[in-house]
């Protein structure tokens, strides 16, 4: 679709934070990238909103980006808001009748929510085109996400499905495809022969920041490790495209996931989780997770999440690959870290101490940098590390905005496609159960701190 063609964005759930807290300033970088685009927004929520508060919040989201005037008063003339149960089928009727096509429904809900007003979407006429857009988690399990796929299947086809992950639209997430296939030197070694292990972490600073009501039901595992790693993970991994489309980028990808198992087939000897407790980041004081608002000790969530998995295909058999990721840890990483093998041989008289070559690509700021074995300064017998460190430019809006330029434009490159959506869930269950049978022990790490001593290699820690 051209980028000056008009769409109407229906936001279900518009009082949430989701939508004035990433949505909207999302879709605000996106009008100041391109201008042209001409977008309706529509709210709905069963709270009550003045059409001048709903202006309000989206002129706030926006200045907080900043999006241009222009643009922003071509949105503010043509928003509206509705105040609707969306659970009730005459006032969800009215809503989308009073919508027009092309329309992206983004479903800023709950997942449970978002299922049932799909269930009451099959007996309502949808514009043509409708489009679909649809938070993480997509279902609890793997089964529940076969059922919702089955569910969204009955309303449209999969490709006006769009399942959002924002990690998808991280500048440095897709700059991995041209470092992996547009690169003469990495292209060939990108394989088990030469890569020992890869690392993907998401350590926070943050702690949990009065999300209760959300992660509390979720952790660190489900929030985190279950789709944001796994997809970073597919793009690392995946075989080579023959072209940048949706079509190649998702078949990939599955391929990757539908190959990936955890390590040694046994989830309590690969996996670990563990809990924050009372300490200090810099200068904040963090309680306990447990004392935190809004917290069920009850429900024992785990706050810190470590999974080790296999690519069991022939380029990656062998390699082990970790994913971790959790909060209120005293130094934030986001980071993949992948260490390659020795040299078959040091000539000897070469004093090497040096711990394996590595590759870094930093997703938070984005950089690339090569930790590469050479000669040391003032003794040519002597090896060390030189870093060489490449930063990387900003993306050219926030991540959501990106992924909100894909699904208003109707291209699924950066969406979770539903077979992925399941494999991913596929991969983590084993986990999930030997948690819920407590064969795997919660851990515990004061806040600040690096998490639990011997959870990754010592050589892990990068600078």
């Amino acid at each position: 679709m051209a980028d000056d063609a008009p769409v109407t964005l229906l936001i279900l759930g518009a009082g949430g934070d989701l939508t004035h807290r990433l949505l909207l300033p999302g879709l605000g970088s996106l009008l100041t990238a391109e201008p042209k685009r001409k977008v309706q927004i529509v709210g709905a929520d069963r709270e009550p909103m003045t059409p001048a508060q709903w202006k309000k919040l989206i002129e706030k989201a926006f200045a907080d980006v900043p999006v241009p005037a222009r643009p922003t008063r071509s949105v503010l003339s043509k928003a509206r808001y509705e105040q609707t149960d969306l659970l009730d089928p005459e006032q969800l009727g009215r809503l989308i009748g009073s919508c027009t096509g092309p329309l992206v429904i983004y479903f800023a809900l709950p997942p449970a929510v978002s299922m049932k007003v799909c269930q009451l979407l099959e007996d309502i006429e949808l514009p043509q085109p409708t489009r679909l857009a649809l938070e993480k988690p997509f279902g609890t399990d793997e089964q529940t996400a076969r059922d919702f796929n089955e569910q969204l299947h009955k309303l449209v086809p999969e490709e006006q499905i769009f399942r959002v992950d924002h990690f998808l639209g991280i500048s440095t997430v897709l700059n991995l495809i041209g470092l992996r296939f547009a690169n003469r030197i990495l292209q060939p070694i990108w394989n088990a022969e030469h890569i020992e292990r890869v690392e993907i972490l998401y350590d926070e600073d943050l702690a949990l920041e009065g999300r209760a009501g959300y992660y509390d039901g979720a952790g660190a595992l489900r929030d985190m490790l279950q789709s944001h790693l796994l997809q970073v993970l597919a793009i690392f991994a995946m075989e080579s495209i023959a072209e940048l489309s949706s079509q190649e980028l998702q078949d990939q990808k599955a391929q990757v996931l539908r190959s990936t198992r955890l390590w040694g087939n046994s989830p309590k000897r690969a996996s670990k989780r563990a809990r924050y407790t009372a300490g200090s980041i810099g200068r904040r004081k963090v309680p306990s997770y447990v004392d935190e608002e809004g917290v069920d000790p009850k429900r024992n969530t785990e706050t810190l999440a470590q999974v080790q998995v296999e690519v069991r295909n022939n380029r990656w058999a062998g390699v082990p690959f970790t994913l971790r990721s959790g909060k209120a840890l005293g130094t934030a990483r986001k980071q993949i870290v992948c260490y390659f093998r020795p040299v078959g041989h040091v000539p000897t008289g070469f004093e090497n101490t040096s711990p394996p070559d590595k590759l870094i690509i930093d997703l938070k700021p984005g950089a690339v940098s090569f930790v590469l074995t050479m000669n040391a300064e003032g003794s040519p017998l002597d090896l060390e590390q030189k870093t060489l460190r490449a930063e990387l430019a900003a993306g050219r809006m926030l991540p959501y905005g990106e992924v909100l330029s894909y699904i208003l434009d109707g291209n699924p490159l950066l969406s979770v496609r539903g077979d992925s959506a399941e494999s991913c869930w596929h991969i983590v269950e084993p986990v999930l159960n030997a948690w819920a049978a407590g064969k795997v022990p919660m851990e515990e790490y004061a806040a600040g701190s690096e998490g639990p001593e011997g959870w990754l290699p010592e050589d892990s820690v990068v600078g």
